[in-house]
């Protein structure tokens, strides 16, 4: 069960290693679904079963769950969000611009492919 929240509060959910806030739509027995309101964290490219490795056989581009989407979320991923909530354009466009800061700083072929992918999936968030 989900501790001291209710269908409507306001939630931070970390999905595929991305991080969101939503609404709680819908709670279940272990999971809960949540309506996708704005990006804090946008997901990491590349393949999470081989983090921070260049030389996979598919490097994996990964896009921030959409406006309003609805995810079903476990509920070690769930926490109460209680500040103000951004606008959903402008927190994806953050959360685009803090990923390539941190794969800038990593300067390694891992982070030059993840910055190309990242690149290649803003292109399909704005065309």
């Amino acid at each position: 069960m989900l501790p001291n929240l209710e269908v409507g509060a306001f939630v931070k959910a970390s999905y595929k290693s991305g991080e969101y806030i939503g609404e709680l739509l819908e709670i279940r027995e272990t999971k809960a679904v949540v309506k996708i309101l704005a990006v804090l964290q946008h997901p990491i490219q590349g393949d999470l079963h081989h983090p921070f490795e260049a030389e996979v056989p598919f490097f994996h581009q990964r896009k921030a769950l959409s406006y309003q989407e609805k995810a079903l979320i476990t509920f070690r991923d769930i926490v109460k969000y209680e500040l103000p909530i951004p606008d959903y354009e402008s927190s994806l466009s953050q959360a685009i611009e803090d990923q390539l800061t941190w794969y800038n700083q990593k300067n390694d072929n891992w982070a030059r492919k993840a910055i190309a992918a990242l690149e290649e999936v803003r292109k399909e968030y704005y065309s």
